[in-house]
Formats: structure tokens, C-alpha cells, sequence
């Protein structure tokens, strides 16, 4: 069972989720997972065809954003116009999580949703260090 980090009341992170975490993931009441793990970047994982397919079958939407190193702008800017329309609790994932709560600070400090120091413990709360990304 992967290991769901609650960041906010809308906003989850998790290392890389299974297709049995995707119906976890819609027992715990998750509206819209976002995978931030490109396709093959390690052997055996899940594809990103096959987590849609089962939240689709959840009834949970599903967007993927590949992330490899650090986000770029233009990933940024997606997950922020789809995290201001997306149903919530968001569910997102990637090998370790990092990537997604990278990801997902950044759009909140490019839109103003939330002041950097806040970020940063919110990710400390959930198990991230974002200091080097955020500053604070």
C-alpha cells in the first residue's frame, strides 16, 4: 500500500501508487490523481495508461505531467490551471513524491495561493525538505 502524505486538506502527495492504491486512493474519498513519473523510468513500474485506466474506472479523473529533473515553467503553469479546476482531494504521485510536491509548491507560489515559508512547512509536514526549491 503506498504511502499517501497529506500536504493540505486538497493536496496529497505519494511515492509511485499501484493500481490497488488507485482504489485506495477512491476509498479515502480522492477526486483526481496527477502522475508526475515519466513512463519507464524504472523496470516493472506501472504504466501511466494503466493508472488511468483504473481511476478512470474509479470514477477518479487523471491527468499525467512527467516530470524528469525539476519541473519546467510550462509543467508549472499546467498543474496550476488544472489544480484551480481539478475536483478535489488531489492525489499526486511520482517515485518518491518529491517531483510532485515540487511541482505543486511552485504553482502555489507562481499563483499567490500560498506565501513560500508556508509551503515550505507544509512540505516539512509531510516529509519534504522544499528550503533549496522555495528558499526559507
Amino acid at each position: 500500500m503506498s504511502d499517501f502524505r497529506r500536504v493540505t486538506d486538497d493536496f496529497t502527495t505519494a511515492p509511485q501508487i499501484s493500481v490497488d492504491d488507485v482504489e485506495e486512493a477512491a476509498r479515502q474519498g480522492f477526486r483526481t490523481i496527477i502522475n508526475n513519473r515519466p513512463d519507464n523510468e524504472q523496470p516493472g513500474q506501472p504504466s501511466s495508461h494503466e493508472i488511468e485506466a483504473a481511476a478512470r474506472a474509479a470514477g477518479i479523473a487523471y491527468f499525467h505531467i512527467p516530470v524528469v529533473g525539476g519541473p519546467t515553467p510550462q509543467q508549472v503553469e499546467t498543474t496550476q490551471r488544472i489544480l484551480e479546476d481539478a475536483a478535489k482531494p488531489v492525489l499526486a504521485f511520482c517515485r518518491s513524491g518529491t517531483r510532485s510536491i515540487v511541482t505543486w509548491s511552485l504553482s502555489q507560489a507562481a499563483s499567490g495561493a500560498r506565501p513560500r515559508d508556508e509551503l515550505v512547512q507544509l512540505g516539512r509536514q509531510a516529509g519534504y525538505d522544499l528550503s533549496g526549491v522555495l528558499g526559507g
